[in-house]
């Protein structure tokens, strides 16, 4: 497989996902070739700005952007209502106009905040997503959701807004700490086991690391094509929550101490036991799943009882009235979307953290 890989998305508007090293060094050049020549406002946190801001800016202006920068501090404790205002009034303080641009620069943290402010800014102005992560890379900055937290929960507030373009430069990955590239591998190994043996086997071999090109490209590839059938989200994009439910339900009880990958890769875990206990999953995906999550370095069970994790699963954003939509795999490659009352998730979640 060529290093460079482009995988299009043809969404209304449609923009290509390209990946391959180096992308961040000649983000400019890439970027005037699809667009005019405007003001440029990057968005980023205190944690990738000392790595990527300088290069980024000096590609930018190379290509005869004007741009801005704004920090704000790293960390999905301040993925709110605070960051979102200060990153508006930046805009507004920048006097960026609809004919300019949003440049998210970061992880999936900064792909909301930033994709958020931008939808909201003037009722909405383009933005491109350079994700840092190999989270971001795979999930959270392709597709057009963007959404902060509230103290009732995560991501409960937010916009619907397609990207202009997704740069993702495969070189950023080196500079990962290895939890958080374990946060990016459990939404990879997610969508393995929705829809793709073979791409789950790369995680069970251990070649997530020697080919992420192909890897991000695979799973970008079956997010687009989710995204293009069901964009807003009324019916099969709510596969892409496998583990979700649960997993924000950790987020929440830890007071967003356990970052999202691992959150998902336990309630994922979590999910696959329940549901071989229940006869809804083949035996032995649930020994399968958790081999592969360890492997990458992942929680397989959550430290907190139950009751907790039903509470907080109930104000999930999936919930509609007394009926909640949690995603069941099958089995490897397989996952359906069940419909059951709120009240039932205690039972499913204990069942599921039973050794």
């Amino acid at each position: 497989m060529s290093i460079l890989q482009t995988v299009p998305v043809n969404t209304s508007p449609a923009y290509d996902v390209t990946i391959a090293p180096g992308l961040l060094a000649r983000c400019g050049a890439h970027l005037a070739g699809i667009m005019s020549v405007c003001r440029m406002a990057v968005i980023t946190d205190s944690t990738v700005a000392p790595l990527y801001l300088a290069p980024v800016v000096k590609s930018l202006e190379q290509a005869g952007f004007a741009v801005c920068s704004y920090v704000f501090p790293g960390g999905e404790a301040h993925k709110n209502l605070s960051t979102l205002s200060d990153i508006l009034e930046f805009l507004a303080e920048n006097h960026m106009t609809r004919t300019d641009c949003v440049v998210a620069l970061g992880g999936g943290v900064t792909g909301d905040m930033a994709g958020f402010a931008a939808g909201c800014y003037l009722r909405g102005i383009r933005y491109v997503q350079l994700p840092t992560t190999l989270l971001s890379a795979v999930d959270s900055s392709v597709g057009g959701k963007t959404a902060i937290d509230l103290k009732a929960g995560k991501n409960l507030a937010g916009v619907f807004l397609q990207p202009a373009a997704v740069l993702c430069d495969t070189e950023c990955l080196k500079t990962l700490p290895a939890a958080v590239f374990a946060d990016g591998a459990a939404e990879a190994i997610k969508t393995g086991v929705l829809c793709d043996e073979k791409l789950f086997s790369l995680f069970e071999t251990g070649e997530l690391h020697t080919v992420p090109e192909e890897v991000i490209a695979r799973c970008v590839a079956f997010k687009a094509g989710v995204v293009e059938r069901d964009e807003k989200e009324q019916n099969e994009r709510r596969l892409l929550n496998l583990g979700h439910t649960i997993g924000h339900a950790i987020e929440k009880c830890s007071a967003f101490t356990i970052p999202h990958g691992h959150a998902v890769a336990a309630g994922l875990a979590i999910m696959a036991r329940a549901g071989e206990r229940l006869g809804w999953t083949e035996a032995g995906t649930a020994s399968r799943i958790c081999a592969c999550l360890e492997k990458n370095g992942l929680p397989v069970t959550s430290g907190y009882p139950a009751g907790a994790l039903a509470a907080a699963a109930a104000s999930d954003k999936k919930r509609a009235g007394d009926d909640i939509t949690i995603v069941v795999p099958e089995a490897i490659g397989r996952c359906v979307l069940k419909k059951l009352p709120v009240g039932e998730l205690l039972s499913i979640i204990t069942a599921g953290l039973e050794a």
